[in-house]
C-alpha cells in the first residue's frame, strides 16, 4: 500500500481530525469548493442554455441561412420572386450538415378590425415548412393546414398581437396589401385557427403565418416563384461555415446572409456570455483555491509536531508533502461531492419547473433555460480539482522548511 496515503487516510479518518481548531476551517473549505461549484455550474448551463434558447427562437422565424434574390431590397416584403426550380431546393445534396430547406415569402400589410389596427408582415409558407420548430410556441389551436390542394384562410398569428387587436381562436378579420403599380389595395379575409408566443417580441408583433399561394396571386407569381429559402444546419457551431458553402453552392443571381448576419445586435449580446461565464469562473476557482489554501496551512501548523517526527525517522519532504497533498484533494473531492449533488438538484428543479422567471423584454425568454450535459459536468470537476491541487504545490513547500528539532518540540 501507498505509505503516504495509508497515512493520510488515517489523519482523515481520526476523530482528533474532525474536533481539532482546524475543524471550522476545514468545513469552510469545503464550502467554498461546493458553493463555487455549484456557481460555475449554474452559470454554464443558464449562460448556454440561454444562447441556445434565442438561437432556436431567432432561426424557428428565419432559418439558419437565407436564400435571397441579389436585387432583392431589404424591406419586410418579397421583391423579386426566385424559382423553385434550383439544384439546392426541396434538398440541398450539394452541402454537408444540412438538416431542411423550404421556401417562404413575405408581403406587409395592415390587419383592420371595427375597433383598431395593426401593421403586420405576412409570411407565406407551404407544405414544406417544418412545424416542429413552432410546436414550444403554440398557446392556444392549431396551425394553419398548408398542405392541401386549394389554399384556405387559415391563419396563425402572436397571443400579443391578438389582444392588442382584440380577437381569438375562431375569429375572423379582413387585412389590406398594397398591390404593384396600384393604390387600390389588395383585400384579404384570414380566419385564425392559432396563437403562438415566442417570447421574442420582435417577431411576436409583427409575424401572421398563412398559406404562401396568398402572396403569389396577390403578387401575381407564377406557382414555383416564392421570395426566399430558409436553410437549416445540425450545428450551430458550423454556421459561418456552411454559410459560405451554401453561397458557393447557389446561382450567381442569388445571395445567402445567416442570421448572425442579420441579427448581428443580439448575437453580439448572446457573445458576450462566453465572457462573463469565463470571468466567473475564474473567480470562484480563486475563492476555493484561496480557502484550500488556508485549510493547507492551517493543516500543516497543526501537525507540525507530526511532520518533526517524520524528518526524525528520516521520512523525505516529498513524502510529506504528499501527505498533506492526499488530505487536501479528499477536502476537495468531498467539496465537489457536495457541490454537484445541491448544483444538478438546482438545475434540474429549475429544468423541471422554472421557478426562476425573466423578463422576455430584456432576455427574449420568460423564464431561465437550463443546459445540463454530463461532458461539461465531468469537465468541470476534473478542472477544478485539477487547478485547486496545483494552487497547492507552492504552499506546501513550507514542509521543507520545517526543522525536525524545532518541529518536535512545536507546542
Amino acid at each position: 500500500m501507498n505509505l503516504e496515503y495509508f497515512i493520510a487516510k488515517r489523519i482523515i479518518g481520526s476523530k482528533h481530525y474532525k474536533s481539532s481548531i482546524s475543524g471550522p476551517i476545514i468545513k469552510i473549505a469545503i464550502s467554498a469548493i461546493a458553493l463555487g461549484l455549484i456557481m460555475m455550474m449554474v452559470a454554464i448551463a443558464v449562460g448556454v442554455g440561454l444562447q441556445q434558447k434565442i438561437r432556436d427562437k431567432v432561426a424557428a422565424f428565419n432559418g439558419h441561412i437565407q436564400i435571397v434574390n441579389f436585387d432583392n431590397n431589404n424591406s419586410q416584403s418579397s421583391g423579386k420572386p426566385i424559382s423553385t426550380n434550383q439544384e439546392f431546393y426541396p434538398e440541398f445534396k450539394t452541402v454537408d450538415g444540412i438538416k431542411h430547406i423550404q421556401a417562404v415569402a413575405t408581403k406587409a400589410g395592415v390587419i383592420r378590425t371595427e375597433n383598431t389596427f395593426e401593421g403586420i408582415v405576412l409570411k407565406g409558407v407551404g407544405a414544406d415548412y417544418q412545424w416542429q420548430n413552432f410546436d414550444e410556441f403554440i398557446v392556444e389551436g392549431r396551425t394553419p393546414k398548408v398542405d392541401e390542394e386549394k389554399e384556405n384562410k387559415e391563419v396563425i398569428l402572436s397571443a400579443y398581437m391578438a389582444n392588442r387587436l382584440q380577437l381569438s381562436v375562431g375569429d375572423s378579420f379582413g387585412s389590406f396589401f398594397l398591390r404593384n403599380n396600384s393604390d387600390i389595395p389588395n383585400k384579404r379575409n384570414f380566419t385564425i385557427v392559432g396563437l403562438y408566443d415566442s417570447g421574442f417580441k420582435e417577431f411576436d408583433e409583427k409575424y401572421v403565418f398563412a398559406d404562401i399561394r396568398h402572396i403569389q396571386r396577390m403578387n401575381r407569381w407564377k406557382p414555383d416563384e416564392v421570395g426566399s429559402f430558409e436553410v437549416f444546419i445540425d450545428d450551430f457551431s458550423e454556421l459561418q461555415e456552411k454559410g459560405n458553402e451554401v453561397y458557393g453552392s447557389v446561382l450567381s443571381t442569388l445571395n445567402t446572409t445567416t442570421i448572425a448576419d442579420q441579427f448581428f445586435t443580439i448575437f453580439e449580446w448572446l457573445a458576450i456570455f462566453d465572457f462573463n461565464i469565463l470571468i466567473i469562473m475564474v473567480i470562484m476557482i480563486f475563492v476555493a483555491g484561496i480557502n484550500m489554501i488556508t485549510a493547507l496551512l492551517v493543516l500543516i501548523l497543526e501537525r507540525t509536531p507530526m511532520i518533526g517526527i517524520f524528518k526524525a525517522m528520516g521520512m523525505q519532504n516529498r513524502s510529506i508533502r504528499q501527505i498533506f497533498l492526499y488530505n487536501a484533494g479528499y477536502l476537495i473531492v468531498l467539496g465537489l461531492l457536495w457541490g454537484n449533488v445541491i448544483g444538478v438538484g438546482l438545475l434540474y428543479i429549475q429544468k423541471k419547473f422554472g421557478f426562476i422567471k425573466l423578463d422576455p423584454v430584456n432576455y427574449y425568454v420568460t423564464e431561465a433555460p437550463v443546459y445540463i450535459d454530463v461532458r461539461y459536468i465531468i469537465a468541470l470537476n476534473l478542472g477544478v480539482l485539477l487547478l485547486c491541487v496545483l494552487m497547492l504545490l507552492l504552499p506546501s513547500q513550507i514542509i521543507t522548511k520545517i526543522s525536525p528539532v524545532k518541529a518536535i518540540r512545536f507546542d
